[in-house]
């Protein structure tokens, strides 16, 4: 028999009953510190009293009206936005792929809307992730989630990630535009070199083409700034953003530039929970967290920390580290041959760490913005402890046969 719960998920038999700032319990009392947080979406940990504070209060006046209203959440929401950012318009919606998917869909409406209709094909990397529908899943271009969809929706071309070549020789008459992830995470927590990302823009600007950026895990904060382009000093034309928009709260955005925004008229696209109340009033309370005084500075100094610390566990456990990568509070410990991140995956949950796992054999990193050096350290130790489980489960077999 199937179970109720449509099969979509391998999940891992913990239950949580609660949570507080980094730390989650399951129903049988177990604590663990959580280094995933909802893959890479409770930006503010758990039960964090402002966020907790705001939603109980617009739950309690009104949760949902549809777009067909003004939604001054939103505007707000907006308006925020728009002033810390590069963007001149936002559109919200609920998810990270839908977000995409407005964004591809935007593109293409720009193209049409000042005489280039034919430009419709997009240059995408190998190793990306950008979302579950259709046309986020051709963007990916991962066979392996492609497989008995049908034929694949067509308009992207793939090349492999910070190769400069392959992006100019992909470009042709056709091409819209470029759509990357600054920091790929479920294509093995690989970061763009800046000067990629800054060539990119270059080219784009020398092609007539639409640079958009994937900022759904990597964005809000995650990099040690607000956005991850920040630190190579360009503006996308639009990027999407969703995961810690909302601190846990189903929502996503399209940021904009005007030249982009502006094409997308009344009827041209559309939600109907998209930037609701209440979803509004929970990225309003993450905004006031994130953009307070200091508090990004404190997320680069601990994700330096974390850094530090898994540089040191990497030259400790060389014989089973290959590498260490990624940017800000999204980390990447590369696995040599041999040795498997899900296996050190399942002996970090044995040692109270919750992880996430990623490609290229990589173990991925992503706690709460909130996390201290002392949680940075603990969860160092719990590494070092999973990896010696892990080690000695990998000896056990060659122990017997001998």
């Amino acid at each position: 028999m199937i179970a109720a719960l449509m099969p979509t998920y391998n999940r891992a038999d913990l239950a949580f009953e609660r949570g507080e700032g980094a730390r989650l319990w399951t129903e049988d009392g177990r604590r663990f510190l959580d280094f995933g947080s909802g893959i890479a979406t409770s930006s503010l940990g758990h039960a964090h009293p402002h966020l907790v504070a705001a939603i109980a209060e617009q739950a309690g006046k009104v949760m949902h009206v549809s777009n067909l209203y003004r939604v001054p959440q939103a505007e707000r929401l907006a308006a925020r936005h728009v002033a810390a950012s590069f963007a001149d318009s936002v559109f919200f919606c609920n998810s990270g792929a839908e977000a995409n998917e407005g964004m591809i869909k935007a593109m293409r409406k720009t193209m049409a809307e000042t005489g280039r209709g034919e430009r419709f094909r997009f240059v995408t990397f190998e190793g990306a992730f950008h979302g579950r529908t259709l046309a986020t899943l051709a963007a990916t271009g991962n066979a392996k989630y492609l497989e008995g969809f049908g034929p694949k929706v067509d308009g992207f071309d793939q090349v492999p990630f910070g190769n400069m070549n392959a992006v100019r020789d992909a470009i042709g008459p056709a091409t819209a535009g470029v759509i990357i992830e600054p920091v790929q995470g479920e294509g093995g927590v690989r970061p763009a070199e800046l000067r990629f990302l800054r060539e990119l823009r270059a080219t784009c600007d020398e092609y007539g083409l639409l640079l958009g950026l994937d900022e759904v895990q990597i964005g809000m904060g995650r990099s040690g700034k607000l956005w991850a382009h920040q630190w190579a000093g360009i503006e996308p034309d639009v990027m999407s953003s969703a995961k810690g928009i909302a601190g846990g709260f189903p929502l996503g955005a399209i940021l904009a530039k005007e030249h982009v925004a502006k094409h997308l008229k009344p009827g041209t696209h559309g939600t109907t929970y998209g930037g609701n109340p209440l979803a509004c009033a929970a990225g309003n309370a993450v905004l006031d967290i994130v953009l307070a005084p200091g508090f990004l500075d404190g997320v680069d100094r601990v994700a330096r920390h974390l850094w530090r610390g898994l540089l040191a566990l990497a030259a400790k456990r060389g014989e089973m580290v290959e590498d260490v990568r990624g940017a800000g509070l999204l980390l990447g410990i590369k696995l040599r041959e041999g040795f498997l991140n899900a296996d050190l995956q399942a002996a970090a949950v044995a040692e109270g760490l919750l992880t996430v796992a990623a490609g290229q054999n990589v173990l991925r990193l992503a706690p709460p913005l909130i996390i201290t050096e002392a949680e940075a350290d603990e969860a160092i130790d719990c590494l070092d402890r999973a990896l010696n489980r892990l080690r000695a489960a990998a000896a056990a077999p060659k122990a017997a046969a001998q």
